[in-house]
């Protein structure tokens, strides 16, 4: 089979937070159409930009070009440290514990001789999730997971805890309001659901002990704008 006598895959190393400009996106595709299949997977289960497909006299071309002309470094493949990924961190979201993305370039800088040059028994990735709503699937999707949780108590406005039962606030950030599933009832959304049973209901204020809480994040993400971290 002559045609599929070459076939390899690349990864390119992903910015922090994936944030990239339209313009760096082209010359990507561009040199790929060029050099390779034009066949790309962006950011699928493995994290990477995955360009598939190409010759083995193209892949030092591609190098030399990710290098020299786009300042980019290819990403780990094979039995070595797989290109690190993180969450949008503190650039965009206000659950973000820590600063993911710094954390993700360091450790890419000082680990950068491993994803180029396999050297372990296995692949082993590093994920950095700046919460535990994991949106970067580092448990399920990571060797070394780095999860973000926080110090204090949670805070509660119950005034806002007020307008969710009243229905004046959609839960869950508004996310399922064109379903029609009824008024938002706390005890069974979210009081119930607590993996711990750490909430409770005291008259009309929302109690949470917060040496039993585990930091699901359940309950902030059910009424964002009553519960703060």
């Amino acid at each position: 089979f002559p045609g599929v006598a070459h076939f390899h895959t690349m990864r390119v190393a992903q910015p922090g937070g994936k944030f990239y400009t339209a313009e760096f996106l082209r010359q990507l595709c561009d040199l790929w159409d060029l050099r390779g299949s034009g066949i790309t997977n962006m950011h699928g289960s493995t994290g990477d930009i995955i360009f598939l497909g190409t010759t083995t006299p193209q892949l030092e071309e591609i190098f030399y070009e990710m290098s020299h002309k786009f300042n980019q470094d290819l990403g780990g493949s094979g039995s070595n440290l797989r290109t690190p990924a993180d969450c949008i961190g503190q650039a965009r979201c206000e659950f973000a514990c820590y600063d993911t993305q710094d954390m993700c370039y360091d450790l890419t800088q000082e680990y950068q001789d491993e994803l180029h040059r396999p050297a372990f028994p296995y692949k082993f990735k590093f994920k950095f999730d700046g919460c535990p709503n994991c949106c970067v699937a580092s448990i399920a999707r990571a060797d070394l997971s780095f999860i973000g949780t926080w110090r204090d108590d949670i805070k509660i406005d119950q005034e806002a805890v007020q307008a969710y039962i009243g229905g004046e606030i959609a839960p869950n950030g508004g996310a399922h309001s064109g379903r029609d599933w009824g008024p938002f009832d706390i005890q069974k959304e979210v009081i119930d659901n607590c993996p711990t049973e750490c909430l409770w209901m005291e008259g009309n204020k929302l109690m949470i002990d917060s040496k039993e809480c585990n930091r699901c994040m359940h309950c902030i993400n059910a009424t964002p704008r009553a519960l703060r971290i």
